[in-house]
């Protein structure tokens, strides 16, 4: 906002020592991330801004004891909706780890609820402690060969552009629609004109790059080995360097980062799941990371502050420096970075790992059920054995690609079943948005279900229901409790439900604590090891099998997808 000249006069003053100010933060090692150093200093903080070091006669003092200060934590690119909480209880367990801002990419909801659920975001997230940024979701659906509950053209996205906490159009995905000039992909790039356009282009490289580069997009988040990096960075985009749950990129690529370079690399968690927050931390997770495999402390926290202020123009946020914004944390050890304190917008909001109760935020607004489906019957799950040898996705433990396999495959009564000896289960996707009564077959292998089935409302992008089990009836079990939670996660074994996750906010997300929906997904878990999964979490592995983006073989509600050629193939051979 425009100061006037009254207001430019007090600022100036107060910086300059001739007025009060609000608080002074005595005796602080300030991290600068602008020179790169540390130096030992009060710092001064007015109307909820930095206004200069040194001395000041203050109306309140916090004496840090030598502690360090630096600016608060910003995660450049993260899908909310993965956390399963809302946003004012994601922020109360991200920002005592030190997360003071978050630039969201709402495509979750989104491919749910369409503009309804990036304006939920937007208005849940208006009174949280946690800064949220957003950038408008790009392909919604993610692409034509799955059925989402919405379709967002540029003209639709023009509409929420002009909020002032809108910075832009979020990942590319679509990078075949760019490259080849696709015309709705051109549009919504020339709506974003003038902001930040983010990239998704996983092995997008040579001459594909340059085109999609030269369109103005200008970041990355899918490398995933040094040489991706280094041919992206030269080719003048900025690394986000993703360490999230799904996808774990930070050690392979930590080498590509250097003192010329680093100023064009930033941290992104993309989706952290609550388990990893709770055990590890969020953004703090990173740094801690960084800092062990040999990072310079001062250039992580550059890379998890400034550079993405820098990238997204947050003019105000990311540095310990006059006119900043007084988003700030506090920790005693620059290898450890365990955080003690932290202030946002100049004041205490959290304590010792706690959020305070003065900064708790509660958001009552909801959306409308998104969980529409036909009638679901038992044989909805029949797979007749139209050959001997069969497509079969194949799961790669610990990343969200997969293989394209083959297999003879079971047959009894004419139908091809799961042969759990071989771990080939049974896949099925049901369409929820428009009750159309879809429902695409497959085979996975890699869960090592040896009974039982479990199903789940979130599968990326689109979020029709997924069902993985080793029995048509355990399968039709999972899939209509979903129905009945009205979104949710489930499994189910000898046709009863063992244990489910309501999650009411377009099948994505709990209305319930961060605490609750953990303890829950804890159990979900367990309830999968002891029907034989060896997957560390096999819903989310389930999650991912249902994004044609990512390469080699996947499913939607359109049937087998070859993820590689962006078509739909047959399932048997």
């Amino acid at each position: 906002m425009e100061k006037t000249l009254p207001e430019l006069r007090e600022t100036i003053e107060i910086a300059g020592g001739k007025r009060r100010v609000d608080l002074l933060l005595r005796d602080a090692r300030v991290i600068n991330t602008f020179s790169g150093d540390v130096h030992r200093s009060d710092v001064a903080v007015h109307k909820g801004r930095i206004v200069g070091f040194g001395a000041y006669q203050a109306r309140r003092t916090m004496d840090l004891r030598g502690a360090y200060l630096a600016p608060g934590f910003i995660d450049g690119h993260v899908h909310l909706e993965s956390s399963m909480v809302k946003i004012p209880e994601f922020g109360r367990i991200v920002v005592p780890r030190g997360t003071t801002s978050v630039v969201i990419d709402p495509h979750e909801i989104a491919n749910v609820l369409g503009l309804d659920g990036i304006r939920y975001m937007l208005a849940s997230s208006l009174d949280c402690v946690l800064g949220v940024y957003l950038m408008l979701p790009s392909c919604v659906p993610s692409t034509r060969l799955e059925t989402a509950g919405a379709e967002l053209s540029g003209h639709d996205l023009s509409l929420l552009l002009g909020d002032e906490r809108v910075l832009g159009l979020a990942e590319m995905m679509d990078y075949p629609g760019v490259v080849g000039c696709r015309r709705d992909a051109l549009e919504k790039i020339l709506t974003a004109r003038g902001k930040r356009i983010d990239g998704h282009a996983p092995r997008v490289a040579g001459k594909d790059l340059c085109a999609y580069v030269s369109a103005g997009i200008k970041s990355d988040h899918e490398c995933t080995t040094v040489a991706e990096a280094r041919e992206k960075l030269r080719a003048g985009m900025f690394i986000m360097i993703r360490e999230g749950t799904a996808a774990r990129n930070l050690s392979a690529l930590l080498p590509l980062v250097n003192s010329e370079n680093s100023r064009k690399c930033l941290f992104v968690t993309d989706d952290r799941h609550l388990e990893d927050i709770f055990r590890e931390g969020h953004m703090d997770h990173l740094v801690r990371t960084a800092i062990r495999l040999g990072v310079d402390p001062i250039r992580a926290i550059q890379m998890a502050s400034i550079n993405t202020a820098e990238y997204f123009g947050l003019k105000d946020l990311g540095a310990v420096a006059p006119g900043y914004q007084a988003d700030l944390i506090v920790f005693s050890d620059l290898r450890r970075v365990r955080i003690s304190k932290v202030i946002k917008a100049g004041r205490l909001v959290a304590s010792d790992g706690r959020l305070l109760r003065s900064a708790l935020s509660v958001y009552k607004g909801k959306v409308r059920g998104t969980i529409n489906v036909r009638w679901i019957e038992p044989g909805d799950f029949a797979i007749r054995a139209a050959g001997r040898r069969a497509r079969v996705i194949g799961v790669v433990p610990g990343q969200i690609v997969t293989r394209a396999l083959t297999a003879r495959v079971k047959a009894a009564g004419g139908l091809a079943v799961a042969d759990v000896g071989r771990d080939l289960l049974k896949i099925a996707v049901i369409e929820r948005h428009m009750a159309s009564g879809r429902v695409a077959h497959g085979f996975v292998r890699g869960f090592g279900l040896k009974k039982g089935a479990i199903a789940s409302s979130i599968s990326h992008d689109s979020h029709n229901i997924v069902v993985v089990g080793t029995c048509d009836a355990d399968m039709y079990a999972a899939a209509v409790e979903v129905v009945k939670l009205q979104g949710g996660i489930v499994a189910a074994c000898g046709g009863r439900i063992v244990e489910s996750l309501p999650l009411p906010v377009a099948g994505l997300m709990s209305d319930r604590s961060a605490e609750h929906v953990r303890d829950k997904l804890r159990r979900l878990i367990a309830a999968a090891r002891a029907m034989g999964s060896r997957l560390d979490d096999p819903y989310m592995a389930m999650s991912f099998l249902t994004l044609p983006p990512i390469p080699e073989l996947k499913i939607t509600d359109r049937g087998l997808i070859d993820a590689v050629n962006f078509k739909v193939v047959p399932l048997f051979v």
